[in-house]
């Protein structure tokens, strides 16, 4: 019985060995399978399970990027390489650009046909000088001619035949382009400068808070359509007119206040923006643009828009556009006269122009009218030049 009883308990202890081997090994294959799931799961499970921090971040820089104000069509770049601007000013085949002793912070975009050079010689001449980039339409298509001034290959020329200054503006002085400039002057040929420093009239200017302006008239001297645009002599600026019946101290918009002509225009930078929109793209002639210039103005436009009489030019008044190339045959009945032409054409657009804006503010639900008051209406008298 003794015997037996040992045998049984010997082979029980086998037995509950044997038990723990099994257990162990089988914890050991266990473990080796999850080591071996760690190696070869872990990292790609990692990958596809959201952890909190992260997602965090990758939520707070979704944000900040989604509220970075990119420009159109530049989304698919990373921002550093992004240009968003560009300037007129000319780079060389090689080497560096020579540096200016005035850095080029103004443009005067001119009309420029080679039967006015001289005029443009001397405006040229001067606005150079006072370390404006400057930039020449030729409307007349004449480029090469230009060689025979000294300055000729320091100004940018861009020719296409009949255009107005405000066709070349649309298109080739895009905000964007000229946002380098402070001011940009857009002037026509036939003005006498002896009596205009750029640099002064500049410094007026900015001193007067004016982001719409031009010089004024020497009334003896020019050819002056509108008795805002003479000159005063009472101070450096003058902001409106008076005329019995017509302009006093209540007037708040055009004739009387608030409005300039387009012959010798000079925008600020957030002005010329405004206007460049403004500028339709086949209204060339761009009658009735003045008078609605004061919504540009970047504020109150009986405050912002003036006209400098300490700086004043003379307005010519010479026919350029649809001038006949032979006066002589022009004075034939079966010789069409183009200035007459080119007259019915700006007045057409002129009431295209109006219709455009009347049906604007009818359909925009969103803009509110600062002047809600129905403009004067203006007698137009005279040929665009351009």
């Amino acid at each position: 019985m003794m015997v037996q009883k040992n045998l049984s308990m010997l082979s029980d202890a086998k037995a509950r060995r044997s038990c723990v081997c099994s257990v162990f090994q089988a914890a050991c294959l266990l473990t080796m399978f999850y080591l071996i799931g760690i190696v070869f799961i872990a990292p790609g499970f990692k990958e596809n399970t959201p952890i909190l921090a992260d997602d965090s971040f990758i939520k707070s820089r979704s944000d900040r990027c989604e509220n970075e104000c990119r420009p159109h069509g530049s989304e698919a770049l990373p921002k550093g390489i992004v240009a968003k601007a560009s300037n007129l000013e000319m780079r060389p085949l090689w080497g560096y650009p020579k540096k200016r002793e005035i850095p080029a912070v103004n443009l005067l975009a001119l009309a420029a046909g080679i039967k006015q050079g001289i005029l443009v010689n001397q405006m040229v001449r001067k606005f150079l000088k006072g370390g404006f980039t400057v930039m020449l339409f030729h409307y007349d298509g004449i480029v090469d001619d230009w060689k025979k001034f000294g300055w000729s290959d320091e100004v940018i020329h861009v020719s296409a035949v009949n255009q107005t200054k405000w066709w070349f503006a649309k298109r080739f002085l895009h905000p964007d382009i000229v946002a380098r400039y402070e001011y940009v002057f857009l002037w026509d040929e036939d003005l006498g400068i002896e009596n205009f420093n750029p640099e002064r009239y500049l410094s007026i200017v900015k001193e007067e808070g004016l982001h719409i302006s031009q010089p004024a008239l020497d009334a003896n001297k020019s050819e002056v359509h509108h008795q805002i645009t003479a000159r005063g002599r009472r101070g450096n600026v003058h902001r409106r007119t008076y005329k019995h019946g017509e302009c006093d101290e209540k007037s708040t918009g055009p004739p009387c206040t608030g409005w300039i002509e387009v012959m010798a225009p000079v925008f600020s930078r957030a002005a010329w923006r405004c206007v460049w929109y403004m500028i339709q793209n086949d209204l060339i002639h761009a009658w009735g643009l003045d008078m609605l210039l004061g919504y540009c103005a970047q504020g109150d436009r009986t405050q912002n828009i003036g006209v400098v009489d300490a700086e004043y030019v003379i307005h010519y008044g010479l026919p350029t556009l649809g001038e006949p190339k032979d006066k002589k045959l022009s004075s034939s009945l079966h010789v069409v006269d183009k200035r007459i032409e080119v007259r019915r054409q700006s007045y057409n657009e002129y009431r295209i122009f109006q219709r455009r804006w009347k049906a604007a503010i009818t359909n925009d639900t969103c803009w509110t009218n600062p002047y809600p008051e129905p403009l004067k209406p203006i007698v137009l008298t005279h040929v665009p030049h351009h």
